[in-house]
């Protein structure tokens, strides 16, 4: 799949509740337009992304919940 034109740079973030307060090993997603970024928020608000559809990012997230 193509990546979308989305500029996430302008979309806003959420930081993960199971990130640490201590400033690692956290992570932020933000939706627009059926698409998920994953980025680590250490770096923001430039940091690289990791794109993927709401359906891919779901079934991810069912995959680690049963692990």
């Amino acid at each position: 799949m193509p990546k979308s034109s989305i500029d996430w740079t302008e979309v806003p973030f959420t930081k993960s509740s199971y990130s640490k307060s201590d400033g690692g090993e956290c992570v932020e997603i933000a939706t627009a337009e059926g698409r998920v970024a994953i980025r680590d928020s250490k770096l923001t608000p430039h940091s690289p992304t990791l794109e993927v559809s709401e359906p891919a990012f779901a079934a991810f997230i069912a995959t680690i919940r049963t692990t």
